[in-house]
């Protein structure tokens, strides 16, 4: 039957399929986990990871000295990668069962987040943007286009955003699922952290708290990044706009956008957030 479609379709017919194979494996292995951190991409997920999978690391004695690359044998992707995904888990600890939190930017699909606890990060989507548009023309290199024919972009814009927002905040459960912004980490980062250890109930150690952050330090990381790269991204370590630590500043897409650039995210932030979807971005600080 694919010998007879053209290249397109049939490629396109590939994809479905082993998309389709993806789910079912996925969907028959969320009964081994215990909780889900999501965002949408470039919203601030490295630095959390980094900073939690060392906590975590040190407080069930798992024998994993953590860096930007062995970060996801602690909290892991949810795919089947096997040195970011599920595969690469690290469950072996002295001091009781490391909890399985997988780690998605999926977007919202009941089978799989259903019923267990998330942990949700937002972030102002301006700020956003602006690190996804340097992603994809820097890092990934599948736009390259103009600031503001990003904006606009359906693929990787704000369309986009709005559209993994949207979806999460139709599927959030009340009671089961806990927002936390970036800016919120920025600001106090360790009330922060400790309000997701409570919700997800892991014990809370100030001592080993004091050392994630410190490890997790934002300079620290970017000098990381340039000895140790995350498993399966290649990129220039001399351009400093291409890497995952790029500049972690709140408010740093004044620097990029113009006025008219603002004027028309609001504007199709407008038009395209559901109430929900707001609701859920206002933690950023940001208001549509």
């Amino acid at each position: 039957m694919l010998m007879d479609m053209p290249l397109d379709k049939a490629r396109a017919t590939i994809r479905w399929g082993r998309r389709k194979i993806t789910d079912l494996r996925l969907g028959s292995s969320v009964g081994a986990i215990d909780a889900f951190l999501v965002s949408y991409p470039k919203s601030g997920r490295t630095w959390l990871r980094y900073l939690l999978s060392y906590y975590l690391a040190k407080l069930y004695d798992v024998p994993v000295d953590v860096d930007l690359s062995t970060t996801f044998k602690i909290l892991p992707n949810f795919d089947f990668d096997a040195k970011r995904g599920l595969p690469a888990f690290e469950r072996r600890g002295a001091a009781g069962r490391l909890p399985l939190i997988a780690v998605s930017h999926r977007d919202y699909d009941p089978r799989f987040f259903g019923d267990k606890p998330v942990v949700m990060l937002v972030r102002d989507p301006r700020d956003v943007c602006v690190s996804a548009y340097f992603h994809e023309t820097r890092h990934k290199l599948r736009f390259n286009g103009s600031m503001r024919d990003f904006i606009s972009d359906g693929r990787f814009g704000i369309p986009a955003i709005i559209r993994y927002h949207n979806g999460w905040a139709d599927g959030l459960i009340p009671g089961t699922a806990l927002i936390v912004s970036y800016e919120e980490l920025s600001r106090d980062i360790r009330g922060a952290v400790r309000r997701i250890l409570a919700f997800l109930e892991i014990p809370q150690n100030e001592a080993l708290l004091d050392q994630a952050v410190e490890r997790a330090a934002f300079d620290r990381m970017k000098q990381d990044e340039k000895t140790v790269q995350i498993p399966g991204h290649a990129y220039d370590p001399g351009d400093a706009d291409s890497g995952r630590v790029r500049k972690g500043k709140v408010g740093g897409y004044a620097e990029y956008l113009s006025d008219s650039d603002l004027d028309q995210i609001a504007s199709i932030l407008r038009n395209g957030l559901s109430e929900r979807a707001a609701a859920l971005i206002s933690r950023s600080g940001f208001q549509v």
